[in-house]
């Protein structure tokens, strides 16, 4: 009778780990879930972002690099000189502001220029101040600014006049 209770007492033992070990990953999962409660975008550029960024890499025809959603103080610092609590102020204006699209020498990465796609959230008084904010931020550090408006679509060669209108050197 031993013999014959052995083979079910064995798969009973090895279903309870593995319940043991299912709730112990359920509880971890949950906890994690807790302190991080974070989730992935979709995606990195709304849909005109990206069909615009399509239309100036075939425009600018690998003459730049685009880096997207660029935080303004990875692209502008604060001057020295500034004591302690000035800086700070400074600093404050533009650790949380990014902008749409950096284009970048190829080789080197150095900055060349910004282009902020404008939709019609642009219009809208507390943007305004904004995009002036960082269109001065740009200007104080030597940086061209592009403002594109966006719209369904876009042609390469439109795209190379608005860069050549608005001065950049592609």
């Amino acid at each position: 009778m031993f013999n014959v209770l052995l083979p079910h007492v064995f798969y009973l033992i090895i279903l309870m780990v593995i319940i043991a070990f299912v709730t112990v990953i359920v509880k971890q999962k949950a906890q994690l879930e807790q302190t991080y409660p974070y989730e992935a975008q979709q995606h990195l550029f709304s849909p005109a972002e990206r069909s615009f960024l399509a239309v100036l890499e075939q425009a600018v025809n690998d003459r730049c690099r685009f880096m997207g959603k660029v935080r303004l103080a990875d692209i502008v610092k604060v001057k020295n000189g500034l004591n302690r609590s000035a800086w700070q102020n400074a600093f404050n204006k533009i650790q949380s502001r990014h902008v749409d699209i950096v284009a970048c020498d190829p080789a080197t990465l150095g900055i060349r220029f910004v282009i902020e796609l404008d939709d019609s959230t642009h219009n809208q008084p507390k943007r305004q101040g904004r995009d002036r904010f960082v269109d001065y931020a740009l200007a104080a550090a030597g940086i061209p600014v592009v403002h594109v408006k966006a719209k369904e679509s876009y042609s390469p060669q439109e795209v190379q006049g608005m860069l050549s209108q608005a001065g950049v050197r592609v």
